[in-house]
């Protein structure tokens, strides 16, 4: 097929597009690695329980006020973020603060919490897929590509939120605590930093930010208690060729990623963007282990 610059345009913002998504959902993941040295096989699920609440409250909504499709969705996403945040906070105090630096237990404690969070999803929502209404309508043109308007806010809100966690880890006092228990937790904790208390910090962050992506998704996609599984796989793929902890490694890997799926889509089929997906991450585990941006173990 002939790559013209109208079709090249196209494949770039629906990169942008998928992978602003991909990249909110990955820096989740990779902040609560950075701080806790825990890998959150659960993560995906947060992102999942999120969806699910906006597409089973928002009918009612709806019904109830007439209002506008969008003020009902930021309504629901609302009370999706709140609902997330008890569930996680509950779920570290519970199960993930008697894990932390533990990778072994961490691992099983995390699988087991995706089994029964998914299973207590199947009960509660159901196994049919819910959909969320139509947003906004029309579309907007980039350069000869174009993206729905509701598809374009949604881009932005992404955007916006990773430039809000990189200015939080970057500028704020938080940020530097996190850094700094990410780097060396005991010279941190010598500084009378209270490792316990970022590491819940951090965990909540974590997954405010796989709520919020999954609130993003739910208007774009059939939503189902499966949902995260998908997404959590493709951020473990962003991690380790972005690099496991990295920041910047994660929004790098998220739009490469986002790439090889929009364009190997487009010109072969998405099977054989899966499949270029994995072997790109063989690639890296054989020649760069660390990722791009991850710093080789000393």
């Amino acid at each position: 097929m002939e790559l013209s610059v109208g079709l090249f345009a196209q494949l770039l913002v629906n990169t942008l597009q998928i992978g602003a998504v991909y990249v909110l959902f990955s820096l989740g993941l990779t902040l609560v690695f950075g701080v806790m040295k825990v890998i959150n096989f659960a993560h995906g699920q947060f992102f999942t329980l999120a969806a699910l609440v906006i597409a089973a409250i928002m009918p009612e909504f709806t019904e109830r006020f007439a209002l506008p499709a969008w003020v009902d969705y930021l309504v629901c996403f609302g009370i999706a973020i709140g609902i997330v945040g008890i569930v996680g906070a509950v779920l570290y105090f519970v199960g993930f603060e008697r894990y932390l630096r533990d990778l072994v237990g961490s691992f099983i404690l995390s699988v087991g919490l995706l089994l029964f969070l998914e299973g207590i999803y199947l009960w509660l929502f159901g196994g049919a897929p819910r959909v969320v209404p139509k947003l906004l309508t029309g579309q907007v043109s980039f350069f000869g590509g174009a993206m729905e308007s509701q598809r374009l806010v949604i881009c932005a809100i992404a955007l916006a939120a990773t430039g809000g966690l990189y200015w939080i880890v970057a500028k704020t006092r938080l940020g530097k605590a996190l850094r700094a228990v990410a780097e060396d937790r005991e010279a941190a904790m010598l500084q009378g930093i209270r490792y316990r208390r970022i590491s819940f910090y951090g965990f909540m962050i974590g997954s405010g930010l796989a709520a919020i992506s999954g609130g993003l998704i739910a208007p774009l996609t059939a939503i189902s208690p499966s949902l995260g599984n998908d997404y959590l796989s493709k951020a473990f793929i962003i991690i380790i060729i972005g690099g496991l902890g990295s920041i910047p490694g994660a929004i790098l890997g998220g739009f490469l990623i986002a790439a090889v799926e929009s364009f190997a889509g487009y010109f072969l089929d998405l099977s054989y963007a899966t499949i270029a997906m994995f072997v790109l991450v063989m690639v890296f585990l054989l020649v760069r282990p660390q990722g791009i941006l991850g710093l080789a173990e000393r």
